[in-house]
Order: C-alpha cells, then structure tokens, then sequence
C-alpha cells in the first residue's frame, strides 16, 4: 500500500485546478504531469524526497514538507 500523509495539501494545479494530494505517489504524478516549473529548486527537492518515500528510504511526511515547500514556490498553494 503506498505511503499517505497525515493530513493532504490541496494545491491549485495549472491543468486539473483544485487538487488534493495524499501522499508521495500522488504528489510525483502531480509534480511529473503538472508542474508549471521543472527548474525550480524546491521542485527538484520535492521530487527527490517523493521517490526516496515512494522507495521506502524517507518518511513520507519529509516529502510532505518538501512538496508543500515547492507548491509555494510555484505559487500553486495559499
């Protein structure tokens, strides 16, 4: 069963508009599919922590943290 968070982030994806994410799969398919900047450094740390959770080398809620950080650099969260 893949990793959840505790509590999901909602962002507000440039494609899909409102999204909720539950965890770090969900969050590398968002990063992967829909991010407006594939440069940014939070994104690249984000997507990092995501896979080490996905693989099991991480907490989850690390990624969580890393991913929040990247939807405010991207403006995607409030």
């Amino acid at each position: 069963m893949p990793a959840r968070w505790n509590e999901p982030v909602i962002i507000n994806a440039p494609v899909s508009g409102r999204v909720q994410v539950t965890g770090p799969f969900e969050a590398l398919v968002v990063l992967m599919d829909e991010w407006p900047d594939l440069r940014g450094a939070g994104y690249v740390r984000a997507r990092s922590m995501c896979r080490a959770a996905i693989a099991g080398r991480r907490d989850a809620e690390d990624a969580r943290v890393q991913f929040i950080g990247a939807a405010k650099e991207a403006n995607l969260m409030h």
